[in-house]
């Protein structure tokens, strides 16, 4: 009984993780990885899948009897350490970065197209 709590326990962990470090607002695991799909390496996608196919199992009292408890908790805990090395700060500077490039080329972009007018007008 102890494995099974520790399993539904392990997946309400994985949920709050996701909710904390992707900002994904659904109660489910299922709903939440499946949002989630962009964002995480395809091997913690899967991994995080097989949890969520677990968990409606899981709270099931005969059902739960078939759950491969090993391989869930390992699982849980490949998802849950890949969560936890996400690091905000560094998410958002990334976001900020990208940004800042993408106004750099697009001022690039105009300054090269408002010289080629020039120069096409006689301008220059």
């Amino acid at each position: 009984m102890t494995q099974t709590t520790d399993i539904q326990g392990q997946i309400a962990d994985t949920v709050q993780l996701l909710r904390a470090k992707l900002g994904i607002k659904d109660k489910t695991l299922t709903a939440s990885v499946r949002k989630a799909k962009r964002r995480l390496p395809r091997r913690i996608y899967k991994q995080a899948m097989l949890l969520a196919r677990a968990e409606q199992m899981a709270a099931h009292p005969k059902l739960r009897l078939v759950l491969d408890t090993p391989k869930l908790a390992q699982a849980s805990e490949e998802v849950q350490t890949h969560l936890t090395a996400i690091n905000l700060a560094d998410r958002r500077w990334g976001w900020f970065l990208s940004f800042l490039g993408s106004l750099a080329l697009g001022f690039l972009a105009l300054s090269a197209l408002v010289l080629v007018v020039l120069r096409w007008r006689g301008f220059i």
